[in-house]
């Protein structure tokens, strides 16, 4: 076979740096984007963040979409700033490239103090410092607050001792347990000076011991006793609301059977858990929601929005020498193509919020029970962006409105047709089932059955089924864990 040349004409996508830097960035989060903005400032020289330094400080953009209009250019995340097109050298151009910056949603000038949202935080101590520091007032010798310290020690995140002291004796060092001569006896009496401690309940094995504890801490009143009997005997019965069978067993009518529920209600089922280090999580809201005149509208979250510019004295050599190898060229274009992929960010972003915003209007003024049905489809095509973009533009990044803050993509959802011929989304649906289980009779509580019934009479028709998978999304109890007496 002899060897030759062929020619072939083919076509390929290709992303480019630059259109790769912009779908990046349009996917993260505020937060993340300020963690990515901060690696360009430490790695390009040519970047800065543009400082207030009084009077008109930061230049108007001609190419950045006014906050408190929905009509800004068209363009998408697919769009490629300045590809193809060479180094411009012009400093006065380059300075006119910024935009603003501050991610951390804080503004603050140079001298003022740095704004730390845990500083005024009280500072809870955990469960084993709180043990610790009462074992410190019990006259305990050395080897006994030893002792009570390995149980405190074994305790989980809510107070409970899940581990069995066999166990915990077996895993103690055998240096350990001749240095204190420690038996499974001393641990036994270990444990039961932790079960005295505060608060009640604790180093419990399980639930009905923890609440047994806590019981014999009250008043011996008959409530308390019938309490006790039904933590004792009768747990699983009063958890499943088996009232009838509870009374037949333990021989009590309603209103003692009342009065003993609410004694249990008022127990703590995880007496640890008010010691736990919660994990706070901060949102950054990227778009407000404000109302003028008669309709609502969106603006951008100035204080979550980057300012950056190009380093002046850098883009005065870079016009005086023109590079000379130092590489600037290169940082200088890296750095506008930043400053206008972020600027197209956040224009996006106002885009998509302000269409939402217009579809859901009702919702603004009425609630949840008002929302439309919406898909990405429906904001892509008004857009005329891909629905690739939507998605990115509507993960993690929020949207503050006077009814609290939410998610882009809470407020799109599926629908269900009406009677009428229209549409219900379904986040207004489980608004209504909400409404009507708030509403309802605590001692004849409705069935998921009773519930697409009654909004199959006010139009909308869903089986039960679908009421049932919506309520288990709200977290509602079915109708059994929902009766009272």
């Amino acid at each position: 076979m002899k060897p030759a040349l062929q020619l072939k004409l083919s076509q390929s996508l290709t992303l480019t740096p630059q259109l790769q830097q912009s779908i990046k960035l349009l996917q993260l989060s505020t937060l993340d984007l300020n963690q990515e903005i901060e690696r360009f400032l430490q790695d390009n020289p040519m970047l800065e963040r543009e400082e207030d330094e009084g009077g008109e400080a930061f230049p108007q953009q001609s190419e950045a979409a006014p906050a408190t209009q929905a009509e800004a250019p068209e363009h998408g995340a697919e769009e490629a700033p300045g590809e193809g097109a060479e180094p411009d050298f012009d400093a006065d151009d380059a300075l006119g490239d910024s935009y603003w910056n501050e991610a951390s949603g804080n503004r603050r000038n140079d001298g003022d103090d740095e704004f730390d949202p845990q500083a005024n935080v009280a500072q809870i101590p955990t469960l084993r410092e709180h043990l610790i520091s009462q074992l410190g007032l019990l006259p305990l010798s050395q080897r006994d607050r030893a002792v009570a310290t390995l149980i405190i020690d074994a305790l989980d995140e809510d107070g409970y001792l899940t581990t069995p002291l066999e166990e915990i004796f077996e895993l103690l060092p055998e240096s350990l347990r001749e240095e204190l001569e420690i038996e499974i006896d001393e641990l036994q009496v270990g444990w039961q000076l932790v079960r005295q401690l505060e608060p009640c309940g604790v180093a419990a094995v399980d639930l009905q011991d923890c609440l047994t504890l806590q019981l014999r801490q009250l008043p011996g009143d008959a409530a308390q006793r019938l309490a006790l009997e039904i933590v004792t005997n009768g747990l699983d019965l009063l958890a499943n609301k088996d009232y009838s069978k509870i009374k037949k067993t333990l021989k009590c009518d309603d209103s003692a059977l009342r009065a003993a529920q609410e004694v249990i209600r008022r127990l703590n089922p995880r007496p640890g858990a008010a010691h736990g280090q919660a994990d706070t999580r901060y949102v950054v809201a990227d778009v407000v929601v404000k109302k003028q005149r008669q309709s609502w509208i969106a603006q951008l979250n100035e204080a979550a929005m980057p300012r950056l510019r190009v380093n002046e004295l850098y883009a005065n050599i870079l016009r005086q020498q023109r590079d000379n190898g130092t590489g600037l060229s290169g940082q200088l274009q890296e750095a506008k193509w930043l400053i206008k992929n972020v600027q197209q960010r956040f224009e996006t972003i106002h885009r998509v919020a302000q269409a939402i915003v217009e579809k859901q209007q009702r919702f603004f003024e009425h609630g949840e029970v008002a929302m439309r049905p919406l898909v990405l489809r429906d904001i892509a095509e008004e857009l005329d962006l891909h629905e690739s973009t939507i998605s990115r533009v509507t993960t993690q990044k929020y949207m503050l409105t006077p009814r609290g803050i939410y998610e882009f993509k809470y407020f799109f959802g599926s629908h269900v047709e009406t009677d009428s011929g229209g549409e219900c989304s379904a986040i207004a649906i489980k608004a209504l089932i909400k409404q009507l289980i708030q509403s309802e009779d605590a001692k004849k509580p409705l069935s998921d059955s009773t519930l697409a019934e009654v909004l199959g009479k006010q139009g909308i028709n869903v089986a039960r089924r679908t009421v049932a998978k919506y309520r288990e999304a709200l977290q509602i109890p079915p109708v059994n864990q929902r009766k009272s007496l």
